[in-house]
């Protein structure tokens, strides 16, 4: 509470029963407005005297709303005259409500009761501190608060002493949260009754009177116990005026009126108001209107009565799973989630542990959804179960219709115009009639870039402001879009000189110094401890005094207030604009990010190379690309771990992937680093298979020459390689040169199973399971089904000695086993065995679905075939139904790993539909596998052209049953020409498939009439 805003109240006489003046107490809560009692005040319209505490004088209001005296709602808003003896406060108080059952929450009341009065003395003030705990007078819609005592209990003559106290604003913590109402009976004086805020706020009128008279956005309540872990800019009522003009265009503020997304909103209210929790990933590039749809929502959900929270970037985890706690519905947005993980992980861990009676919705926000997601959704059991049904959507651009841009343009134009005014030194212009004479850019239905929202109200905000300029530019209106955010900073660069120069930093320190310590403030961070050595890595300043150095930290907080406890400085939005700044000062002085690298710990070396790859994704900044690149290289034993987690993340991981690339192929890079670095990528991950197949290689070539010279020691680990080498290129489409690495593997194993078949015959076991796989991907098939016939031998001997250790070997085997069998026409066999690693998989998985659910959905995808092979149509439909509902699962989590076994999948699903006579479904099911099909094949066609050829064929009979000849005929053309190409490269592996596509080539030429 803040001393300055404390009030008393004195109503008119008969405004109680007596006849004399009635005293209470009130708390200023925006603009002129003070929050008071009703049975203090009287009725709306009645004239009261409002004054500060010890400040002498009074001044006198008007009661603009009133509740109802004595009753539930007993409260008024006082609107308070112009005067000399009254200091109306700056900004608006921020309000709050329990959101939990959890008892005890701290709270404090301030106010001017009988107690602390003495004759003849000027009206004294009391600040009483307590607690709530929520369960004490909810049927009544009440809080009561439990006054802390010394144990002598309150002192009196039977009166109360808390006569006055009425009207004293109640705060837990920084939200105001209920009125203070009467003494309660029966408590010996001891307990207060509260009118909560949300009871306030629940009327139409107060909102209305709140609102009308500066009190700030109405119908918002934070929740108290969880605002140790909210953003506060997440909450618009504790928003700063802004600073600079750049702070208008904060997804947060709302400046431009929220438009279009109708479709999505609905979509998402839709899935806010389903029971229980749910989980929605929303991704797309910088200024897509990710935050922005977000903040629309939380509104749209705050008038309903739930609570939005946006964690804070420093929130603890531990502090995060108290959320459990929530008994008020509660949508959670947690922005750049792919940097994140430990608080995602700790959310998933407090829903997990939420009872269910009120709906816990988490919206996770990111650039893109790859490899961390996949991560994110392996992290814990409570993960893959909360996660496993979590929607993902790619943002599509908001002004993807060139005809509306201009009206958005100007309609941005107005909105920014009525706005400018707020920033200090913009409010002597008529921005108003300004905006009115702006022309939209004349490649604004041309340029892609406008589709970008935020890259449209840049644009308008960079015009307005140019019409300032001492000397106006002499616009044509070609401006290039990607140029925006230069022209922003150049406005905003006006702000650094004048700020520095009211902070007493320049002439001494010149503005480049002070843009470099803008950049690096904004590429690591620090907290409020750290400042300083973050200053003193930096050469510029680093022989600057410390007093220097601390004005450099007050000019970058005045520029960018703080918004979370802790932090020195808030952030330079919206951020594309600190990234184009970071860009520029990166390329101006090419060793600032060494210099903060020394002595960063693991968020600020995560955060540095995050925001450094986002600025070189610009397209005005390309050359920094190689020089992050060779920064990665430079630092490289520092930052292994932190540039492979950040490859995974960042929507632009080139230089990332360059750098790891570079050092794989350099000759001077040792074994134990290389080792290093490939023990922290993650299994499956589209974007590093070519660099996991580099740097396999090269592992390989060193174990090579180790095992030459010392084949004892070094031959299994030469084996080990080997076949992580043969996987890895399976996985890049190179099967051939697969096929070459998993045989020379099995000649290692078998060797050294010869010799010591105990600590050997696993090793031999699995890599003839993979030497099958690259066998059939080659049409050797009989040898495949020998290699594998003889793995699941060993490992049917293996299991019966540990089934702990290997029955999922065992499963895996079969099901291989199974695929190879019905592949020789033993369809039978091939039946049994998928049916047993079916039979296997559901009881690991059962055991633990975090490990086993990809591999159980195989095996049932694997038996669908099998089960259609021997005319069992039904059950065969009902597991391929199984299969494709968990690679959905899967895929929507990590479409980087599981897409391509999604649309094997629903070509499966499509051929077992088509069989049952649903025809159309089974249409619907193969268009999306040859969707998903091109998708991938344009990534990698080396690895996914046969699959695609494949579904193409599928997706031509289906098409033909469906009477669309003409479209069946034209998919299986296709068909036959990828089938060519590739039988002519490798006709052993391809020709099959070439056959059958020319076969129903020739089948729907027939039905052609051709």
């Amino acid at each position: 509470m803040e001393q300055l805003r404390v009030a008393g109240v004195t109503g008119p006489k008969g405004a109680e029963a007596g006849e004399k003046d009635r005293l209470g107490s009130g708390y200023a809560v925006g603009g002129r407005l003070v929050l008071t009692s009703a049975h203090v005040t009287g009725p709306a319209g009645t004239r009261v005297k409002v004054f500060h505490p010890g400040a002498g004088g009074a001044a006198v209001g008007t009661v603009v709303w009133a509740g109802t005296s004595r009753a539930r709602d007993d409260a008024a808003l006082v609107l308070v005259d112009e005067s000399p003896h009254w200091r109306p406060p700056a900004d608006p108080v921020a309000w709050g409500r329990l959101d939990t059952k959890r008892p005890g929450a701290a709270c404090e009341t301030w106010g001017v009761p009988d107690e602390a009065q003495r004759k003849k003395q000027p009206v004294e003030a009391a600040q009483l501190a307590g607690e709530v705990n929520p369960g004490s007078g909810f049927v009544g819609n009440q809080y009561v608060m439990d006054l802390r005592t010394t144990g002598a209990g309150w002192p009196g003559d039977g009166t109360s002493p808390w006569g006055g106290l009425s009207g004293g604003a109640v705060f837990c913590d920084r939200y105001l949260t209920g009125v203070v109402a009467s003494d309660r009976a029966n408590s010996g004086h001891g307990r207060l009754n509260i009118v909560p805020a949300y009871v306030l706020h629940h009327d139409p009128a107060f909102r209305t009177a709140l609102t009308a008279h500066g009190g700030g956005p109405a119908g918002v309540l934070a929740a108290v116990e969880f605002q140790d872990v909210a953003d506060p800019t997440g909450n618009p009522t504790t928003r700063r005026a802004p600073v600079t003009p750049a702070a208008l265009l904060e997804a947060g503020r709302q400046t431009v009126p929220f438009h279009g997304r109708e479709d999505l909103l609905a979509e998402l209210r839709a899935w806010c108001d389903q029971d229980g929790f749910g989980a929605w990933l929303l991704h797309g590039p910088g200024g897509q209107g990710k935050t922005r749809l977000a903040h629309h929502l939380g509104h749209q959900l705050t008038t309903r009565g739930w609570t939005v929270l946006w964690p804070r970037a420093a929130a603890r985890p531990d502090h995060l799973l108290e959320l459990r706690r929530a008994a008020k519905p509660l949508l959670v947005v947690l922005d750049y989630a792919e940097t994140r993980p430990e608080q995602l992980g700790a959310l998933v861990d407090a829903a997990a542990e939420h009872p269910g009676t009120s709906p816990f919705k988490l919206l996770l926000l990111a650039r893109t959804a790859g490899d961390w997601w996949q991560q994110a959704r392996e992290a814990s059991r409570q993960a893959e179960e909360l996660l496993a049904a979590a929607r993902t959507r790619r943002l599509a651009p908001l002004e993807d219709d060139p005809e509306l841009r201009a009206g958005h343009y100007r309609d941005a134009a107005r909105a920014l115009a009525t706005a400018l005014p707020s920033v200090a030194g913009l409010s002597g212009r008529d921005w108003t009639s300004t905006a009115t004479t702006l022309t939209p850019p004349r490649n604004l239905g041309r340029a892609a870039a406008y589709g970008n929202a935020l890259t449209l109200h840049m644009t308008a905000l960079a015009d307005l402001l140019d019409t300032a300029r001492t000397a106006p530019t002499s616009s044509t209106g070609d401006e290039d879009a990607q140029d925006v955010e230069d022209r922003l900073l150049g406005h905003e660069a006006r702000y650094w000189r004048d700020t520095a120069a009211t902070c007493g930093l320049t002439p001494a320190l010149g503005m480049s110094t002070l843009r470099t310590a803008l950049a690096a403030a904004h590429l690591t961070g620090a907290d409020d401890e750290g400042t300083d050595l973050l200053w003193q890595r930096l050469p510029v300043l680093a022989d600057q005094s410390r007093d220097r150095r601390n004005q450099v930290t007050a000019w970058l907080a005045s520029l960018y207030p703080a918004t979370v406890p802790g932090s020195p400085w808030g952030a330079l939005q919206p951020d594309r604009l600190a990234e184009r700044h970071i860009g520029r000062t990166l390329l101006a002085v090419p060793r600032l990010a060494d210099h903060l690298l020394d002595g960063a710990d693991d968020t600020q070396i995560e955060r540095l190379l995050t925001v450094y790859s986002r600025a070189a994704a610009h397209p005005a900044l390309l050359r920094l690309d190689g020089r992050l690149t060779e920064l990665c290289i430079r630092h490289h034993r520092a930052l292994a771990a932190h540039i492979v987690t950040t490859a995974t993340r960042t929507d632009h991981p080139t230089p990332l992937i360059t750098a790891l690339d570079t050092l794989t192929a350099h000759p001077d890079t040792p074994l134990d680093t290389l080792t290093t670095i490939y023990g922290l990528f993650p299994q499956a991950s589209h974007r590093l298979t070519s660099t996991a197949v580099r740097l396999t290689h090269a592992i390989t070539g060193h174990h090579r020459a180790l095992a030459g010279a010392d084949p004892d020691a070094h031959l299994p680990d030469l084996a080990s390689s080997l076949n992580n080498l043969s996987i890895r290129l399976g996985d890049a489409g190179r099967r051939e040169e697969g096929l070459t690495a998993v045989q020379e593997a099995v000649r290692i194993r078998r060797t050294l199973a010869g010799a010591n078949p105990d600590a050997h015959l696993p090793d031999l076991a699995g890599a003839l399971n993979n030497l099958s796989v690259r066998l059939s991907d080659a049409g050797r098939r009989e040898e495949s089904l020998a290699a594998v016939q003889e793995a699941t031998g060993h490992y049917w001997v293996l299991a019966e000695a540990n089934p702990d250790a290997y029955l999922s070997d065992l499963a895996k085997a079969l099901s291989n086993l199974s695929v190879q069998l019905g592949d020789a026409g033993r369809r039978e066999e091939g039946l049994t065995a998928v049916q047993e690693a079916v039979r296997i998989r559901r009881t690991l998985a059962g055991a633990n679905p975090d490990a086993h659910l990809l591999d159980l959905a195989m095996a049932l995808n694997n038996l669908s075939v099998r089960l259609s092979d021997a005319g069992r149509r039904e059950e065969s439909l009902a597991a391929v139904q199984e299969a494709t509902g968990h690679y959905w699962v899967l895929a929507e989590a990590n479409p980087d790993a599981y897409l391509p076994d999604l649309a094997k999948a629903l070509s499966n699903l499509s051929v077992q539909l088509g069989d049952a006579g649903r025809r159309e479904e089974g249409l619907t099911a193969v268009q999306e596998a040859v969707r998903i099909r091109r998708t991938l094949a344009g990534a990698n066609p080396d690895a996914h052209l046969p699959d695609l050829a494949k579904a193409l064929n599928n997706l031509s009979i289906r098409l033909s049953d469906a009477g669309r000849r003409e479209e069946g005929l034209t998919a299986v053309q296709e068909a036959v020409t990828i089938c060519r190409t590739l039988a002519g490269a490798n006709p052993d592996a391809h020709l099959p498939d070439l056959a059958k596509a020319l076969n129903n080539l020739s089948i729907r030429l027939s039905d052609a009439g051709r």
